[in-house]
């Protein structure tokens, strides 16, 4: 979903398709909120929640407004990266609570304004392999499914871009511990 928004964004706002390098910040930033969250709540229990700290606009908000701020002040051409990190966290947050939202049931979106709002209790145990163990096949699996066909072709029509560059890392690693040129 943040890569259909970010697509969108380039080529309606800047005129042109995504570049390598915000296409890659897409991608790190609409998984930040998960990277963060998850393994503070799951895995060292510093957060109520895995949706939570990193999920919140409380924090998202300020935290872009930063990014933005510095890239501006900078002015080394990272402006379109900061743009690229907001549209792929904030896109996140609100993929996460997009049935809440539109089932109108705000409360299970409360994670958007933690810790304003506090974090529903869980029943299902804090693991990764406990929420993978829910997942069936229901008309939401299917939407996200077809989410993902759309977002591969829109990558393709826009020239799979920074496909080239995660693809040269095993070989630029390589390099680096071998020494090789």
């Amino acid at each position: 979903m943040a890569y259909l928004v970010y697509s969108c964004y380039s080529r309606v706002r800047l005129g042109h398709r995504p570049t390598a390098a915000t296409a890659l910040v897409v991608a790190v930033a609409s998984q930040f909120p998960d990277l963060v969250d998850k393994p503070l709540a799951w895995t060292l229990a510093v957060l109520p929640s895995g949706r939570s700290l990193a999920h919140s606009l409380l924090v998202l908000v300020p935290l872009v407004a930063l990014l933005y701020t510095v890239a501006r002040v900078r002015d080394e051409g990272e402006e379109p990266l900061a743009v690229a990190f907001a549209v792929g966290a904030i896109a996140h947050t609100f993929g996460d609570a997009l049935y809440s939202l539109t089932a109108l049931e705000f409360r299970e979106a409360g994670f958007m304004l933690w810790p304003a709002v506090p974090p529903l209790e869980g029943e299902v145990e804090q693991s990764f392999a406990a929420h993978f163990a829910l997942i069936d096949a229901s008309p939401e699996l299917y939407f996200e499914f077809l989410l993902v066909a759309v977002g591969v072709v829109v990558w393709r029509a826009d020239g799979y871009p920074g496909l080239s560059t995660v693809l040269a890392l095993p070989a630029r690693a390589w390099r680096g511990v071998t020494g090789a040129e």
